[in-house]
């Protein structure tokens, strides 16, 4: 004879709440729906949402047990505090009640299978005191069979009530949520959720690190299925000699997280500059098993602990030790709010690059280089010292513009000959051209003419580049006509100024190394080596960018 042997139920499942007491981190919600129950102001549908294993469906299952709960007597009515003994509630949590219908939402999403909840809900429960619908994962279905569901979740018969449990509230139709009382369930914080798991631990008769537990409260992210889930491999990963304690560097290794003094260690290597040092201790985590991802996180994990301790406020994480504590105190002492705001934008846009890299080590690599270079780099406060210390304005004055004279002139600045009158000079002369009408006579005197002598009604010229043969005859016939007077433009073979395309190109080059030789742009230039000076218009004025 052989004795039965019950089948293992995962830890998910066999520490699922059975009453309200047990549902952690949710005591607002609890609040709502005792007082409701107690106050006989219980709305014929609820609407749970949150992230994943934070109880949304175990809530519902509660609900239903509190709603149709009659007592060990067999006399009660609703309550907060089910029994848990009464036929209902065994039924219910078995999931066997007839009048509790639980539906996978993401397996029936059509009209037809609304039809039949529709049809349905004409008839009176079968044994229970409310007929209850449980709609897991209710953001699933169709438009069309949330349409069909308006009329009856509005206004249901007095014995059926509506339960909805979905993660993505904002595909649930607005019509759908204005007819539901809606609980959003938060994420558990993580020393109530190793206080979850010690509990779990205990009742399993399984020895665990307090720092083991911590670690697995911090990668269950706020949900207790996700916790229980990694839990359960942690116990099945503790070695089986001795005591099979679960310990935090099983925990570690089995979750690919880096050890704590390893990752601070990482990040003094940053602050201090020491590339090789770096380098070697990527490698070591890596050779470990660390994922580069996790690394990233964890020197986030430390940018954010320092920057907190610098603003004031103790994080009080129960896993920090007092070493590690007055480590981050000190950093704290040393660096500004700037420098760690810095570090936090590089680390997070490498810890991005890390995610989504085909080759992550080398990924993690480069994106800590990076960081560690750009440390040595100064800030703009530092670069607004260095200026203040050079006794050199923060911008420089615009050069006052030479006399319309002068070859450096732009033309928009050259004066303008109004009606018949003789241009003053050859620029204001090229100008007239442009203002009359005549843009291709005037860009051939600006680009390819230099100047030997301007003395109206005579124009001297030494072209700079080949003209048309007529180019002469057609430019006296155009001035002609504008000024009124015979001109006589001749091309003359002595020396001529440069055309004036040719000046302001000069001009501009001059303006270009007269800002690059300041210090502060030679200050800049030296901390950022790739950094280029560009023009931002088109009056000689320029902008370094990097």
């Amino acid at each position: 004879m052989t004795d039965s042997v019950q089948p293992y139920r995962v830890l998910a499942r066999k520490y699922r709440p059975q009453n309200f007491a047990q549902l952690i981190g949710q005591d607002a919600m609890v609040q709502t729906l005792g007082n409701a129950i107690k106050r006989d102001r219980l709305a014929h549908a609820f609407l749970m949402t949150g992230v994943r294993g934070v109880g949304k469906t175990s809530t519902a299952r509660l609900i239903a047990k509190a709603l149709n709960c009659v007592g060990p007597d067999g006399q009660g009515g609703p309550t907060i505090d089910p029994c848990g003994v009464c036929e209902p509630c065994k039924a219910i949590a078995e999931g066997r009640h007839i009048d509790v219908i639980e539906m996978d939402a993401a397996s029936n999403t059509g009209v037809d299978d609304v039809r039949e909840i529709i049809e349905a809900v004409r008839y009176a429960a079968v044994s229970a005191r409310y007929k209850v619908y449980i709609i897991d994962e209710v953001h699933m279905l169709t438009k069309n069979a949330f349409n069909a569901l308006l009329k009856t979740l509005e206004e249901p018969p007095p014995h059926v009530k509506f339960l909805f449990a979905t993660t993505e509230v904002n595909k649930v139709p607005v019509t759908v949520l204005s007819r539901c009382q809606r609980f959003d369930l938060r994420r558990i914080p993580a020393e109530k959720l190793a206080a979850h798991f010690a509990h779990v631990v205990h009742q399993e008769g399984v020895a665990a690190e307090p720092e083991a537990i911590a670690l697995i409260a911090q990668a269950a992210e706020g949900s207790a299925r996700d916790g229980l889930s990694i839990l359960d491999q942690a116990i099945a990963h503790a070695d089986m000699e001795g005591e099979a304690r679960v310990t935090a560097a099983q925990v570690r290794d089995m979750l690919g997280l880096s050890d704590r003094g390893a990752v601070r260690r990482l990040f003094g290597h940053l602050l201090e500059g020491e590339p090789q040092q770096l380098l070697a201790a990527i490698n070591e985590q890596h050779m470990l098993g660390v994922e580069p991802v996790a690394l990233m996180r964890g020197l986030l994990e430390i940018c954010h602990a320092i920057t907190v301790a610098k603003a004031g406020r103790n994080d009080g994480d129960p896993m920090r030790s007092e070493e590690e504590r007055a480590m981050l105190s000190d950093w704290a002492d040393q660096m500004g709010f700037a420098t760690l705001h810095r570090l936090w934008q590089l680390l997070v846009k490498g810890h991005d690059e890390v995610a989504s890299a085909a080759m992550p080590i080398e990924a993690c690599e480069m994106a800590l280089l990076r960081v560690l270079h750009a440390a040595t780099l100064p800030d703009p406060g530092e670069l607004a010292r260095l200026l203040k210390e050079g006794g050199i304005p923060t911008q420089t004055p615009a050069a006052a513009p030479p006399p319309a004279d002068e070859p450096g002139l732009p033309l928009a600045q050259a004066p303008k000959a109004p009606g018949g009158q003789v241009p003053e000079n050859f620029r204001a002369l090229i100008e007239l051209l442009w203002e009359k009408g005549k843009p291709h006579l005037a860009q051939q005197m600006h680009d390819y003419v230099g100047l030997i002598r301007y003395a109206p009604p005579e124009l001297v010229i030494k072209p700079v580049q080949p003209l048309p043969a007529e180019f002469n005859r057609d430019t006296a016939a155009v001035l002609k006509s504008l000024t009124g007077m015979n001109w006589q433009v001749v091309t003359g073979d002595g020396p001529a100024e440069p055309s004036l395309l040719e000046q302001e190109q000069a001009a501009e080059a001059e303006a270009r190394q007269a800002i690059l030789d300041t210090p502060v742009v030679k200050a800049a230039m030296a901390a950022f080596p790739d950094a280029e000076l560009l023009p931002i218009d088109e009056k000689d004025q320029w902008s370094a960018t990097a």
